[in-house]
C-alpha cells in the first residue's frame, strides 16, 4: 500500500512563498484502523461521520493546515461522510469511491494490489501509437474488467498505448466523462478500483501502456462537493468555458494546486498509470511563477521515475503553443506532447468537405496538408478567420512525435451533431488514404475506438442527470447547432439525438460482430498491416526524419528516411480526394511498392492494377490515381 508518512511536497502559491503541505487527502486505511484527511482550509470545524458509529467523530486541524483524524477500528469497506460547520454531511471530496454514486458515501479504499508489472519500464513517448476509448461504450458491459478482455486485441492490432476517456465519478450511469464530480473516484458503473488495477497489470503484460484523460478546467455541474470543503477552487475574478475559473494564482490557490497536484500523482502512484492527457489546458489561466501544467508535468515524472517507470504528459490544447512542449530550460512546460488538430482539420476538408466553425482556416489543399506535417501544425502565428486574430507560434526545433495527430477522437466525432464519424461522410478509398496518412506522418499517431474497422456505429454526446439539469442540457446541445447551415431550420434540430435519452448511449456502443463482416475486416487487416509497419518498420522508426511534399493539387509524398538504412527510403503518396496523376521526383533507381490501399484483401472493390509506381526514365516515377487511395514505396 502506497504511504504518505515522510512525503512533503513544495507547493508555490501565486504570492511566490514556499508552503509544505503533506499528500495525500483522502481516507487511507491502515491495519489498526483508517487516517482520515480532509482540505477545509476556512472552516473552523470538520467532523468524521463514519456508517455504523454512534456519534460523528471531530477532526483536529493540524500544523500543515489540514483537517485530520485516525479512528481504531474503521477499515477497508467502511462508509463515510464529512462536515465543516453550517454544512451537511457529505461525501469526501477525495473519495476514493463511491459506492451509490457522487451524492452517496464515501467507501474506505485499500489501496493494496498484487501487481505483477515489476518489468515494466513505461512508455516511451517518441513512439506512441494511441488508442483512445470510452469504457463505457468499447466493450460489451460497458465496464473495466469488459475492456482489459479487449487488451490482447488491442495488443494485436498494433497500437502500444491505451488511452481512457476520463473515468472520475459523475452523475447518473452515462456520461462521457467530461462532468467529474469526485476527482480520486473510479466511476462505479465501470466497476471497483480494484478492476481498474486489473486493466492495467493486464495491458502492462501485454506490453501496452495505458494513459488517462483527467479534467482539472472544471467540476461537473452535479455531485462535485469539493468547493464546500475547499471554496478557494473557484476563481473570484475569471471565468471560463464552463462558470468560474479554477483559481491556479489568486489568494488560496496553494490549496487549489496542491489537491490537483495530488490527485494526478496519485494515479501514477496507486493505479501505476502511464501518463495524463490533460483536458482543454488553454483554459487553464496561472500567472504564478511556475504554471501548474510545468509543475504537474514534473510531479507526475518524478512520481514515475520514483516506481523506475517513465511517463506521458500530453495537452488537449487549441493554440498551437509552442511553450507547452518545449522544455523548462527554453521556457516551456516540458509537456511530452499535445494534441495538434490542425492535421485533422485539413483532412476532414479534403475528404468531407467540412467548411462551418473552424474549418473556415482550412483549405484542405496538398499544399496545406504538407506545410501542416512538415511543421507540426498549420497556424505558427498567422491570422485565422474563425478566432478573430492571430493563433500559435513557431514550433521549429521540435520533434515531431510531439505533435498528436488523428483523423477521429471523441471531439472530432462526437461534438458533431449527430456523432458521425469520417468513414459515414466518405468512401472507403478515402478512408484509408486518410489513414495511410496518418499512420506514416512522423507525427504520434492516435486512433479512436472502431475507427479500425470503419465502425457503422456512431458515437454521439450523452449524459444522465437529472430531470432539470437534464432539459438544460438537451436544450443547449441543440441550441449550438443552430449556427451550422444543416441545422438552421428548427426542425431539424429537433432531430440531434438527445444527450439524455438513453437510445443516445446504446446507439454508440461498438457492435464487435462487424469486425468479422465486410467491409469491417478489410479496413481492419489495412490498419493491422499500416500499425505493424508503423511499429517495425526501419524507415518508420523515430527519429527518422520526413520529408513532406505536395506532388499535386490534392496528393501528398510523405518520404521517411534513416541513415543506416544503406540509402533507402520509404515514400508515401497519398492522395486524398478525386483522381490525380503525381510523379515521385528524384527517385533511385527502383521504386518497390510495398503496401497499397488498392490491396484486395482490404476493399472489396479493389483495383490492383493501378497505384504501381510507373517508371519515366531518368529517375522518375509517376503513379496514376484513379480515385482516392495511397501507395508506400521503397526506393533504392
Amino acid at each position: 500500500m502506497s504511504s504518505f508518512h515522510g512525503e512533503r511536497r513544495p507547493i508555490g502559491p501565486a504570492e511566490g512563498t514556499r508552503t509544505f503541505l503533506p499528500g495525500p487527502p483522502g481516507a487511507i486505511p491502515r491495519s489498526d484502523g483508517t487516517t482520515f484527511r480532509l482540505a477545509a482550509p476556512s472552516a473552523a470545524a470538520a467532523h468524521l461521520h463514519v456508517e455504523g458509529h454512534p456519534r460523528p467523530v471531530p477532526l483536529e486541524r493540524t500544523a500543515d493546515g489540514l483537517f485530520e483524524g485516525f479512528v481504531p477500528g474503521v477499515r477497508a469497506g467502511a462508509r463515510y461522510r464529512l462536515q465543516v460547520e453550517g454544512a451537511d454531511p457529505m461525501p469526501d471530496p477525495a473519495s476514493r469511491f463511491q459506492p451509490d454514486g457522487v451524492h452517496g458515501p464515501s467507501e474506505v479504499i485499500d489501496a493494496r494490489f498484487d501487481w505483477s508489472d515489476a518489468g515494466w519500464a513505461g512508455p516511451d513517448a517518441r513512439s506512441l501509437r494511441i488508442y483512445e476509448l470510452h469504457v463505457g461504450t468499447f466493450a460489451p458491459g460497458g465496464r473495466f474488467d469488459a475492456v482489459a478482455s479487449k487488451l490482447p486485441y488491442l495488443a494485436d492490432l498494433g497500437v502500444n498505448a491505451v488511452e481512457l476517456m476520463p473515468i472520475a465519478d459523475f452523475p447518473g450511469c452515462r456520461n462521457w466523462g467530461y462532468d467529474p464530480a469526485a476527482l480520486f473516484a473510479p466511476a462505479r458503473c465501470y466497476g471497483r478500483p480494484e478492476s481498474l488495477r486489473r486493466l492495467v497489470d493486464e495491458a502492462h503484460r501485454l506490453g501496452l501502456a495505458v494513459l488517462l484523460d483527467v479534467v482539472y478546467n472544471h467540476l461537473g455541474p452535479d455531485g462535485a462537493y469539493l468547493p464546500v470543503f475547499l471554496p478557494q477552487f473557484f476563481s473570484e475574478e475569471r471565468e471560463g468555458p464552463w462558470g468560474r475559473a479554477v483559481n491556479l494564482d489568486g489568494p488560496g490557490s496553494e490549496w487549489v494546486r496542491w489537491f490537483i497536484l495530488e490527485n494526478a500523482r496519485y494515479w501514477i502512484r496507486e493505479f501505476h498509470l502511464d501518463g495524463l492527457r490533460l483536458d482543454a489546458t488553454h483554459t487553464l489561466e496561472d500567472a504564478s511563477p511556475k504554471h501548474l501544467l510545468r509543475e504537474l508535468a514534473e510531479g507526475v515524472r518524478d512520481e514515475a521515475r520514483q516506481a523506475g517507470r517513465r511517463s506521458a504528459v500530453i495537452a488537449e490544447d487549441d493554440r498551437n503553443l509552442d511553450r507547452l512542449v518545449r522544455p523548462a530550460s527554453q521556457g516551456g512546460f516540458g509537456l511530452d506532447a499535445v494534441w495538434a488538430d490542425d492535421f485533422h482539420h485539413e483532412v476532414r476538408r479534403a475528404t468531407a468537405g467540412d467548411r462551418d466553425g473552424y474549418y473556415t482556416d482550412y483549405s484542405g489543399s496538398a499544399a496545406d496538408l504538407a506545410a501542416t506535417i512538415r511543421r507540426g501544425w498549420f497556424f505558427t502565428g498567422q491570422h485565422s478567420r474563425h478566432a478573430g486574430r492571430p493563433r500559435g507560434t513557431d514550433p521549429a526545433g521540435i520533434a515531431p512525435h510531439r505533435f498528436v495527430y488523428c483523423i477521429q477522437n471523441h471531439d472530432q466525432v462526437g461534438n458533431r451533431a449527430l456523432g458521425e464519424r469520417l468513414n459515414h461522410q466518405v468512401d472507403l478509398p478515402t478512408y484509408l488514404a486518410a489513414a495511410m496518412a496518418l499512420l506514416v506522418a512522423p507525427e504520434t499517431p492516435l486512433l479512436f475506438m472502431g475507427q479500425e474497422w470503419a465502425a457503422g456505429t456512431p458515437f454521439q454526446f450523452f449524459t444522465n442527470h437529472g430531470p432539470e439539469l437534464g432539459r438544460l442540457v438537451t436544450e443547449g446541445r441543440r441550441r449550438e447547432f443552430g449556427a451550422f447551415a444543416a441545422f438552421a431550420d428548427p426542425v431539424a434540430r429537433e432531430g440531434i439525438p438527445d444527450p439524455q435519452a438513453e437510445s443516445t448511449f446504446e446507439a454508440s456502443r461498438l457492435r464487435w460482430d462487424e469486425t468479422a463482416r465486410k467491409p469491417h475486416a478489410g479496413v481492419l487487416g489495412f490498419y493491422r498491416a499500416m500499425l505493424g509497419l508503423r511499429a517495425n518498420h526501419p524507415l518508420l522508426q523515430p527519429p527518422a526524419p520526413a520529408r513532406v511534399d505536395a506532388v499535386g493539387e490534392r496528393s501528398v509524398a510523405i518520404w521517411r528516411e534513416a541513415p543506416d538504412e544503406g540509402g533507402l527510403a520509404l515514400a508515401a503518396l497519398v492522395c486524398l480526394s478525386d483522381a490525380e496523376r503525381v510523379e515521385l521526383p528524384a527517385t533511385g533507381s527502383r521504386a518497390a511498392p510495398l503496401l497499397s490501399t488498392e490491396d484486395p484483401s482490404f476493399l472489396d472493390d479493389a483495383r490492383p492494377g493501378s497505384l504501381v509506381p510507373r517508371d519515366a526514365g531518368a529517375g522518375r516515377v509517376f503513379v496514376e490515381f484513379t480515385r482516392p487511395g495511397g501507395v508506400i514505396l521503397i526506393v533504392d
